[in-house]
């Protein structure tokens, strides 16, 4: 005899014309939800609503037409809404337009599964050969989608693949005393004091484009950072606080550096109370176009590798300030970096423990141009070299 089936107390089965069975049940918005395929028994059908059920039950349950939404319109919405700096903004719709929408645009959220971004992501690093942008896309692809989990428009985050987002970038070169010299020599006298300031600041290029005259001491070789001005590609200037909250600071110079910073006050700076530091010469803003073109004919005249960006003259001076004898704490909070690893750890080294830093950065580029001066006149045959040389002079002032 045939077991009698107990009688239903969640949604409804009923059997179509063809054969097959259809399930609906109330969502918890009173809204009545067929299921998203018919069933060959209604048996099949009676499970799969007390699976519904059990949902409902737990709090699991999920709209199964709120990932109905494109990547494309969550991804550019998501932008906007994060209060992102400008640069990150247009960091990340550079990504989106070139990496993220051309795959995943049109697809609605819940359709960006696992192995779709395992495909995606295979591909990319397979045409572009760039793993550091791929790194990158692929973080950014992780939290807009994270959001999306937490927004409950989709049930888990398909980003799933370790190490995924991790950037593996090679080491950056260090130039030496010497390069650094010959590389302000050759920028030409306008902008020998940023070539500087970059290496043994260590500023950041967007930071000394907001630089003033009420920024600088020079006789006491000091600069306040507060504000950067970065520009975007589109050639706009965008003046706003430093990247970080550790990018304000004040920074002391080493000593060999206030003869540069008073000459620059004098012959380049504008002349107004808060004029800024870096002009150009018709009294223009600072421009990164016009300062590359320059920074590219001194790298090549130098001798460095064509890799070797202005960024790598900040690399340079935490090399140095490290051989010194600055700590790793010492080194960040000169520099204006900070994490939230090591937000504990970089946030107590004091303007003493600078000017320290400063006078051995100071005591070790003199010793390197002191050198760098007694081989030149060896290889001349010891034959005294032009008092009115650069290395000369730099060895004299030492």
């Amino acid at each position: 005899m045939a077991r009698r089936r107990s009688k239903r107390t969640f949604g409804r089965v009923r059997k179509l014309p063809s054969g097959r069975y259809q399930a609906r049940y109330p969502g918890p918005d009173g809204i009545d939800r067929p299921a998203p395929d018919t069933f060959a028994t209604a048996r099949e059908a009676d499970d799969w609503l007390a699976e519904k059920r059990t949902e409902l039950r737990r709090g699991d349950w999920q709209d199964p037409d709120a990932g109905a939404v494109t990547f494309e319109e969550y991804a550019r919405q998501w932008v906007v809404e994060r209060g992102l700096a400008p640069t990150t903004v247009e960091l990340y719709r550079r990504l989106l337009r070139l990496h993220l929408l051309p795959t995943f645009g049109p697809l609605d959220l819940d359709e960006i599964t696992p192995p779709r971004v395992r495909t995606w992501r295979a591909e990319r690093l397979e045409t572009t050969k760039a793993p550091t942008t791929v790194a990158k896309a692929y973080r950014l692809l992780k939290a807009i989608l994270q959001t999306a989990t937490d927004d409950e428009l989709i049930r888990r985050n398909p980003c799933r693949i370790k190490g995924a987002g991790a950037e593996s970038a090679s080491e950056r070169p260090v130039a030496t005393v010497e390069q650094v010299d010959a590389l302000a020599d050759a920028v030409g006298p306008r902008w020998r004091l940023m070539v500087y300031l970059g290496a043994y600041g260590p500023l950041r290029p967007e930071e000394q484009a907001e630089l003033r005259r009420s920024d600088v001491d020079a006789e006491a070789g000091t600069v306040r950072v507060t504000l950067a001005s970065p520009e975007l590609t589109t050639g706009r200037r965008v003046t706003g606080p430093t990247k970080s909250a550790a990018g304000k600071r004040l920074v002391v110079l080493p000593a060999f550096l206030r003869k540069d910073l008073r000459r620059h006050l004098d012959w380049f700076a504008a002349k107004e109370p808060d004029g800024l530091l870096f002009v150009g010469e018709r009294g223009g803003l600072f421009r990164r176009s016009t300062f590359g073109r320059r920074w590219r004919r001194a790298r090549a005249a130098v001798g460095l590798p064509e890799d070797f960006r202005f960024y790598d003259l900040r690399h340079t001076g935490h090399t140095l300030a490290t051989q010194t004898g600055a700590t790793l704490k010492d080194v960040m909070v000169r520099a204006g970096q900070s994490s939230e690893r090591a937000a504990l750890i970089y946030q107590h080294s004091t303007v003493e423990r600078q000017k320290e830093i400063a006078a051995g950065l100071d005591a070790r580029v003199r010793e390197d141009r002191r050198r760098a001066a007694e081989q030149r006149a060896g290889t001349e045959g010891g034959e005294k070299s032009d008092t009115r040389s650069s290395g000369t002079q730099r060895a004299r002032d030492a």
